[in-house]
């Protein structure tokens, strides 16, 4: 039995709130059950409305609920995961000592995981203050570092759907002009954004949060870019990316592979180049300056080798193989690198050719990583999960996005030939 397009929006809502109902009965940090509440009410209210005929208050009602309201509160109380701590501490150090780690750290909270890059979005609490009791709610929202990741996240998607729409033309059901990929309307795959925005993947990580979500951001930019044939902006994408975790490496080959099918080698040369310089502009710095830190803060704790364990500790594969001891943890880094080995041998084989295929075997290589990895949490999969929709979120259905020779990008029919299907311009080629 099929279901109607309202029963499956229904279904998606209400599963959508026992997942956010989970935290208040299961979690026990009191940001994520704040969030679990807020998530479950606002995501029932949209099962309600879409029974109703209401999309548009459904989804109203899911970023209202699942976004806004906990966002605010938590920001505005000065609550949230002790990562909104450590990027703010990093912004401070910054500007105070131009050290970005705490030296020899003893606990937990005073370990930084992340690279330069992440110090940058907690500048704005360093020099609007917000963290203390009398402080104004203007500067608690502005100088909060979940504030700046969101505005980094949707500059980057903005910027990224701009790149995929700009001047293209689709050729209608009977001929006439249609709307180019990426180009949703309102019942089109462009309506997946905000639904991506209100649903479990960015809400909860976004309110609680935010750290993953620049990544995420960047990444998309990256890949957009590549598909219009920008390598300079690839690669820039790519050197923030870089610059914010070492986990964003994957991306890195992915887009340079895109490039490579699509404008040839020079341009994908060029986009390596651009994301390698960036990113030693930004990390060698720190680097040079206290490299037993980043070592021991950066590499050693995510993988769980430094002298205090790191606290993502779901039990995914490679956390359970590492817990059996030294030997272990070298298998699960073994198969690690073998799933990387695997991917990149894809990217040479059959190196992707539109912004889906390119999103999806990232999100396929960013999932063996987590897996895989010798420490990890299931929050982690979001980030794969996030961009394979969004670029669903960037598509027409039937059309790919490829770049010709000439630079500028043009759709064709997905499944069919690159020389199935002649360009509107003279001269001009399917790569």
């Amino acid at each position: 039995m099929t279901l109607s397009p309202t029963a499956r929006w229904t279904t998606g809502w209400l599963l959508a709130a026992a997942w956010a109902l989970s935290f208040p009965l299961f979690s026990s940090l009191a940001p994520h059950r704040l969030w679990g509440w807020c998530a479950a009410a606002g995501y029932l209210a949209a099962a309600t409305a879409t029974a109703l005929g209401r999309r548009r208050a459904a989804l109203a009602a899911a970023l209202l609920g699942a976004v806004a309201v906990p966002l605010l509160w938590l920001v505005l109380t000065g609550q949230g995961q002790s990562e909104v701590t450590v990027v703010e501490r990093s912004g401070r150090l910054l500007l105070e000592s131009g050290r970005l780690y705490v030296d020899r750290p003893a606990h937990v909270e005073e370990y930084t995981p992340y690279l330069p890059g992440m110090a940058l979005l907690g500048i704005p609490r360093a020099l609007l203050g917000g963290d203390g009791d009398g402080a104004g709610w203007a500067a608690r929202l502005l100088g909060d570092a979940r504030i700046w990741c969101a505005a980094v996240l949707f500059g980057c998607l903005w910027a990224a759907r701009r790149l995929l729409h700009g001047g293209t033309t689709v050729r209608g059901p009977g001929g006439g002009p249609g709307r180019g990929p990426g180009v949703g309307t309102g019942r089109g795959p462009g309506r997946l954004l905000p639904v991506l925005v209100a649903s479990p993947v960015v809400a909860l990580p976004l309110a609680v949060s935010g750290v993953d979500l620049p990544l995420a951001g960047l990444c998309c930019l990256a890949l957009a870019a590549a598909a219009a044939g920008r390598p300079v902006l690839t690669g820039a994408a790519l050197a923030g990316a870089c610059a914010l975790k070492w986990t964003a490496l994957p991306a890195v080959a992915v887009a340079v592979a895109l490039l490579a099918v699509c404008r040839g080698g020079w341009p994908a040369v060029r986009c390596a180049l651009v994301a390698a310089g960036g990113t030693a502009l930004v990390v060698l710095p720190a680097v040079l300056l206290q490299p037993a830190e980043v070592g021991r803060q950066v590499f050693a704790f995510p993988t769980g080798r430094a002298a205090v364990p790191t606290p993502a500790s779901s039990p995914l594969p490679g956390r359970l193989l590492a817990e059996l001891g030294p030997w272990g943890w070298y298998l699960t880094v073994g198969l690690l690198l073998a799933g990387g080995l695997a991917v990149a041998g894809s990217l040479l084989a059959r190196p992707p050719r539109t912004v889906a295929a390119a999103a999806d075997r990232l999100a396929l290589g960013l999932t063996l990583a987590f897996l895989l990895a010798p420490a990890g949490r299931f929050g982690y999969l979001a980030l794969p999960v996030l961009l394979s929709v969004w670029a669903r979120s960037v598509t027409v259905p039937g059309v790919s996005r490829v770049v010709t020779g000439s630079g500028r990008p043009w759709p064709r029919p997905s499944g069919r030939r690159p020389g199935a299907q002649r360009s509107e311009r003279t001269g001009g080629h399917f790569a």
